[in-house]
């Protein structure tokens, strides 16, 4: 694949394709080219047709523009319905199904113009059990996170500019730092998880990748996502609060050296830096996402459970037969404090352009588990929009991500402010 399509952002490459310089066919067959001399090291996808690719790539070649993603190329996480590919969930129950019609965002991208090019990879059900085969691009013998492996993967190899994933606890953003990509968890329920498959009501987010802040923007623009804003001159001026959040134990020391040097970067810059210190309350975010977790996903593997009780993993069985003891107080409790923290959260935030804190407690870890997200948890619960920031790397030389968030529905102005950060950190490095 011609190096220049393996870093083409998806609003360059749109822009190529509107104005001639590059057909569709092209892009899409520089993708699968790159797809198929990875696949074997990678693993990034559960399916992918080249031939069908390749026939919707000459058909939008003869269509006039349908709409902001016309001819780009993206990949679909494997619990997402599509109507003309499998989706089986990385489960035994579910090999060879071939649901009737497309997941509502998939019809939304593709009446966007998008060429849907495979389903990615993703650990079971997006929620535990078996781990994806996925590999992470900077090294192999390294996970790309979990449970949006594939999705975070195939962007950060090269392959895609474009994909889709999801996030219950962190599985998109704590991917996207391990395999260097910017990423981004909008505000809860801004996008339709109609067609998805369910593990929690209260935390399932569909999560967006993309080689640039600019690429996310794309894709909000195309989701409807709030209103476009300008882009900061630079990080100037900006208020920006380091939060090291309740689970700052969990961090390594890369990833605690990394958030250092972001803040001297911003500061350096011209940013006004604080930090961050949330009140008390924030403190039990952590163990009422596991008690709604837990709860809600017994409830969403219920029938599993019953009708595919031998070949469910073990994983399901424990959340279906609640082994933790979660009492219905323990749910009512912890649905009280997230209503409660996610308030306070939106007064806090407001009092700067951003806050700043890990998208993971550090370098993806050896082997094939989707790592610890212990970092992403309470930013999930908490609804808010949650944007991966690469750039930073640890002295082996693999990708540290710092997560930009803000009070929910605060979407597009955090991309925003974003873009300025993402401009910094990439000069100063």
């Amino acid at each position: 694949m011609n190096q220049s399509l393996d870093i083409m952002t998806a609003v360059g490459a749109a822009a190529a394709i509107r104005d001639g310089t590059m057909t569709v066919e092209d892009f899409a067959r520089g993708c699968l080219q790159r797809m198929a001399a990875r696949e074997d090291v990678l693993k990034a996808w559960a399916y992918v047709d080249p031939a069908a690719v390749l026939r919707q790539a000459r058909e939008l070649d003869k269509t006039p523009s349908l709409g902001a993603l016309h001819g780009l190329p993206i990949g679909i996480k494997d619990i997402i319905d599509t109507r003309d590919m499998p989706t089986c969930h990385n489960s035994p129950i579910y090999v060879g199904n071939r649901p009737s019609g497309d997941a509502p965002l998939v019809e939304t991208l593709r009446a966007a113009g998008a060429l849907i090019i495979g389903k990615t990879e993703t650990t079971e059900f997006a929620a535990a059990g078996r781990d994806p085969s996925t590999r992470n691009p900077f090294d192999p013998t390294r996970t790309s996170g979990g449970s949006s492996a594939g999705s975070a993967a195939a962007v950060g190899d090269g392959q895609i500019p474009l994909s889709i994933g999801t996030q219950t606890g962190g599985s998109t953003i704590r991917p996207a730092s391990f395999c260097g990509v910017h990423a981004m968890k909008p505000s809860w329920g801004t996008i339709s998880r109609e067609g998805v498959k369910v593990y929690s009501l209260t935390l399932d987010t569909i999560g967006l990748y993309g080689r640039s802040i600019a690429d996310l923007d794309l894709l909000a623009e195309v989701f409807g996502i709030g209103e476009k804003q300008q882009i900061p001159a630079s990080v100037s001026g900006l208020r920006l609060a380091f939060c090291r959040s309740p689970e700052w134990e969990a961090t390594e020391p890369p990833m605690r050296e990394a958030f250092a040097r972001a803040e001297d970067i911003l500061r350096n810059a011209g940013a006004h830096v604080s930090t961050l210190d949330l009140p008390e309350p924030f403190n039990g975010l952590p163990a009422a996402h596991k008690t709604i977790l837990f709860r809600e996903g017994r409830t969403a593997f219920l029938n599993l459970y019953r009708a595919h009780h031998e070949i469910l993993h073990e994983d399901f069985r424990h959340r279906v037969e609640n082994r933790d003891g979660f009492t219905d107080q323990m749910l009512v409790a912890a649905y009280d404090l997230a209503a409660h923290c996610r308030t306070r959260f939106d007064s806090i935030a407001a009092e700067y352009d951003a806050v700043l804190t890990p998208s993971a407690p550090g370098e993806a870890p050896k082997g094939s588990g989707a790592g610890n997200p212990a970092l992403n948890h309470m930013w999930t619960l908490l609804h808010a929009p949650c944007i991966n920031v690469p750039g930073l790397k640890s002295a082996a030389g693999l990708p540290l991500g710092i997560t930009v968030t803000g009070s929910r529905y605060a979407d597009r102005q955090l991309l925003a402010v974003a873009s300025a950060i993402d401009q910094a950190i990439a000069a100063a490095i």
